[in-house]
């Protein structure tokens, strides 16, 4: 199971939806109104995956997106968020490929993707 993981800031209602409307097959996500955790599915080469969104991650202005399954459209959480910016603007968030689950978050950094470009960040 391949998971990416990306956090979008002041997510608007139905982007996200929107967005994996135009990449991957029979999406089913109510990102409508996000109060709290939402979860849903879609299609993507044969397989479903699944989709998880997680409003106030990383703070209160983002939301954790997370697509989970055997096989995903893009090769990392960069090239994720590259298309999740094209589509859905703003400022995203991903890891740059190198953390682990148990490394020190202290010192963890972040590709921050916005209208200035792609940037290293650590997030604070």
């Amino acid at each position: 199971m391949q998971d990416l993981e990306i956090y979008i800031r002041d997510l608007e209602a139905g982007a996200v939806s929107r967005w994996l409307s135009d990449q991957l097959g029979q999406v089913s996500l109510d990102d409508e109104v996000i109060t709290g955790f939402v979860k849903g599915y879609a299609r993507y080469d044969g397989h479903t995956l699944s989709l998880s969104l997680y409003p106030g991650a990383g703070g209160k202005r983002f939301t954790c997106l997370v697509i989970e399954g055997p096989s995903l459209p893009w090769n990392s959480d960069l090239d994720c968020a590259r298309s999740a910016w094209r589509a859905i603007g703003g400022e995203l968030r991903c890891s740059p490929g190198n953390w682990a689950e148990g490394n020190d978050a202290t010192e963890e950094r972040w590709w921050r993707i916005d209208e200035r470009g792609e940037l290293p960040a650590i997030w604070n």
